[in-house]
């Protein structure tokens, strides 16, 4: 198991689970963000904002074995130019100076958006079609790692999350939003009509595989994220409600579908299984 990882983003969402990951299983962590949190307690906090790193990065950050990037600003707007007109180039430029510095590896958190709008099954072999100035963003920052890499000694895994939720989550997120309408007592969810197949995950899971694919060997770059299993959002919510108690219901068709995803897409979860189980 690799004895020093550093974790950018660990204050978010994410990246607060997999800091707790990673120290319940007894692994020497860095965390980084611009501003520390209680949440990243018990490990050591390196401030640093990524869109401007100082020269000696990747020695601040006790020259990691592994580094867990979570690390992405601008969200939740897809769409804002803001993800390919300052992050992509921000991102690439503190990566690159970590993997000439001599980073080892580095797990890497993308988005089933870089698939765009295609629908089904997605596996990591299907062609990307970004139709978001995020997913472009994101399947941009993959290429030029990946061109990156092949000239240094560092192994890329490139992980695509698909749908997260849990304690924790953004305000505006649909289990948040649906956790605060219950406890306030409130008879009715608003939500869209609930038919679209998505494909989500538990933070804690997306957590613990992300440090599984840290600290163990792995055959592929590219991985998805996910659960494998398609479900609707409607039934997703009333799974939500009975597992919790909760007297509130679905107020079906409040909401617009996205535009920006189609109506039914989930992972294909074969390489992230054939990996967790060597």
């Amino acid at each position: 198991m690799k004895s020093h990882i550093a974790v950018t983003g660990a204050t978010g969402f994410l990246g607060r689970h997999v800091i707790k990951c990673l120290l319940d299983a007894g692994i020497d962590t860095v965390a980084t963000a611009r501003t520390r949190s209680a949440t990243a307690g018990g490990c050591r906090f390196v401030s640093m904002d990524i869109a401007n790193p100082p020269l000696d990065a990747f020695e601040r950050l006790g020259s990691p074995e592994v580094l867990i990037h979570l690390a992405w600003d601008g969200l939740p707007n897809y769409r804002s130019r803001h993800h390919f007109e300052q992050e992509l180039p921000s991102q690439y430029h503190f990566l690159k100076s970590l993997i000439e510095a001599g980073l080892p590896k580095l797990v890497v958190a993308g988005t089933c958006f870089e698939y765009g709008l295609q629908s089904g099954a997605l596996s990591e072999q299907m062609p990307t079609n970004p139709c978001t100035a995020y997913g472009f963003a994101k399947d941009a920052l993959r290429r030029q790692l990946e061109y990156l890499t092949a000239e240094h000694s560092t192994q890329l895994v490139w992980t695509r999350l698909f749908y997260l939720w849990g304690e924790g989550q953004a305000p505006g997120s649909l289990y948040a939003r649906l956790s605060v309408a219950a406890q306030r007592g409130e008879p009715l969810f608003k939500m869209s009509g609930g038919e679209q197949l998505r494909d989500y995950l538990p933070v804690t899971e997306a957590a613990r595989h992300l440090v599984n694919l840290a600290v163990r060997p792995c055959a592929f770059s590219l991985i998805n994220l996910c659960s494998g299993r398609p479900i609707s959002v409607r039934r997703l919510v009333e799974c939500w409600i009975d597992e919790h108690g909760w007297t509130i219901r679905p107020q079906l068709g409040c909401y617009p579908y996205p535009d920006y995803e189609p109506m039914a897409f989930w992972g294909d979860a074969a390489r992230l299984d054939q990996t967790v189980s060597i």
